[in-house]
C-alpha cells in the first residue's frame, strides 16, 4: 500500500465521519460517565488545530447546552492564567495525546481545582489519558501526515456531538431534538464528497492565479471564525506564505491597511443574521476596488456568476457549518503546495521537538 499523503485523509473524510455518527451515542457516553449534572461552564484547553477545532466547535456547543465554554491555550494557561472557580469541567484536545502544554495544564486544573476532565484525542492510551477521567476517543486511529485534516474534521464533529448528548441527557432538548440534530449532522457527511468535487474544479480553474499569491487571508464571522484560524494554520504549514484568519469587525481595525493589489483574500459567507451578512457584503465590495484576487466560499441559497465565487451547499443552520467548511481550506492548502513545487513527504524541521519539547515524545510522520 501506498503511503498516505494529506489528500488521502482529506479523500476519506465522508466515510470516517459517518462511521463515527454511526457509533453515537456509544461512544460519547463513554465519555461522559459520571460527569457532574449541573455543569455551567466548561474549560477547553487546546493548542494548535485543536484550538482551531474548538473555536469551529464552541457556538455550536454553547447554543445547544446553554452551557458557557471558555478556550485556553494551554501554555500560556499554565503559567499566566488564574484558575476561574466557576469552571465545572475541562476538555483537553490533543489529537496525538502527547501535546505536552496540553498535558501540563490539565495536571495545573487537577492540583488548584479538581473538576471532572475530558480528554479528546485519536490515540486514547496516550499520556493525556493519565490526566484526565476519561477519554473521548475521535475514532479516527492514527493520521500518519503531520499535516493533519481528517483529525481536526473529526474533533469538530466530536465536539459537536459532545454537545448534543451533554443537551439530550440534561433534557434541554427532547429526544426528537437530538435525532434531528444527528440526521442534520448525517446529511452535512453525506455531502462532503460533492463539497470535495465542487472544490476541485473551483482549485483547477484559478490554481495558476493562486500558486503566485504571497500572501493570504480569510475573513468570517459568527462560528466560521475557527474556520479562519485553521486556514492560517494550514496555510502556513503547507503553501509556507504568509496566511491569516480574522473576525469580520477585527479586520476592520487595523489589519485593512495592509491590503494591496498582490492580496488573496477569501470570504466565507453563511446564513447569519441579516445585519451581519450586509456588514460582510460592505467590505467584500469595498475590498474589491482594492484587490482583484478576492474569493467568496458560499454556504447560502443565494449564488453568483462571479467565477471567484464556490458556491457549495446551502446549511441553514450557520453553527453547523465549520463541520465541514474547513475541508475548502484543507484542498485548497494541499493543491496550492503541490502547484509550488512543495514535496510534503519531505520532512523538514525533523529535529524540531527534540529541541523545543512540545510533545512529550517526537512524532513520527510519513
Amino acid at each position: 500500500m501506498d503511503k498516505p499523503t494529506m489528500l488521502t485523509y482529506i479523500y476519506s473524510e465522508q466515510a470516517k465521519m459517518l462511521s463515527i455518527l454511526d457509533q453515537y451515542p456509544l461512544n460519547i457516553d463513554k465519555a461522559l460517565n459520571k460527569i457532574p449534572k449541573d455543569v455551567n461552564k466548561i474549560l477547553v484547553l487546546a493548542t494548535g488545530s485543536s484550538y482551531n477545532a474548538a473555536l469551529s466547535s464552541k457556538y455550536y456547543f454553547e447554543k445547544i447546552t446553554n452551557i458557557q465554554m471558555e478556550i485556553q491555550e494551554p501554555y500560556n494557561y499554565s503559567h499566566y492564567e488564574k484558575i476561574d472557580k466557576h469552571i465545572d469541567a475541562v476538555i483537553g484536545i490533543s489529537q496525538s495525546g502527547q501535546s505536552t502544554a496540553t498535558i501540563e495544564a490539565l495536571k495545573k486544573v487537577k492540583q488548584d481545582h479538581p473538576v471532572f476532565s475530558i480528554g479528546v484525542t485519536s490515540l486514547p492510551k496516550t499520556e493525556i489519558s493519565e490526566e484526565t477521567d476519561t477519554i473521548l476517543d475521535i475514532l479516527i486511529g492514527r493520521e500518519h501526515v503531520g499535516y493533519v485534516t481528517l483529525g481536526f474534521t473529526a474533533t469538530v464533529l466530536n465536539m459537536m456531538l459532545l454537545a448534543i448528548r451533554i443537551a439530550a441527557v440534561n433534557h434541554v432538548i427532547t429526544s426528537e431534538q437530538e435525532l434531528h440534530e444527528i440526521q442534520d449532522l448525517k446529511k452535512l457527511a453525506l455531502n462532503i464528497d460533492n463539497v470535495i468535487n465542487k472544490t476541485e474544479s473551483f482549485i483547477k480553474q484559478h490554481i495558476d492565479s493562486l500558486t503566485k499569491a504571497t500572501q493570504f487571508t480569510s475573513i468570517a464571522y459568527g462560528p466560521s471564525v475557527g474556520t479562519c484560524s485553521e486556514m492560517a494554520t494550514k496555510f502556513s504549514e503547507v503553501v509556507r506564505v504568509p496566511s491569516q484568519g480574522f473576525e469580520l469587525e477585527a479586520f476592520m481595525h487595523g489589519p485593512y491597511l495592509e491590503v494591496n493589489k498582490d492580496h488573496y483574500i477569501f470570504f466565507i459567507e453563511t446564513n447569519s443574521q441579516k445585519s451581519i451578512y450586509e456588514k460582510e457584503l460592505s467590505l467584500k465590495t469595498y475590498e474589491k476596488k482594492y484587490v482583484s484576487n478576492l474569493y467568496t466560499i458560499n454556504f447560502r441559497e443565494e449564488t453568483s456568476e462571479d467565477e471567484k465565487q464556490l458556491d457549495l451547499i446551502n446549511i441553514e443552520d450557520e453553527y453547523k457549518v465549520p463541520f465541514i467548511s474547513s475541508t475548502v481550506f484543507q484542498l485548497l492548502a494541499w493543491y496550492i503546495s503541490k502547484s509550488k513545487g512543495i514535496d510534503l513527504s519531505k520532512l523538514i524541521f525533523t529535529d524540531f521537538s527534540t529541541a523545543v519539547h512540545n510533545k512529550t515524545v517526537p512524532q513520527k510522520y510519513v
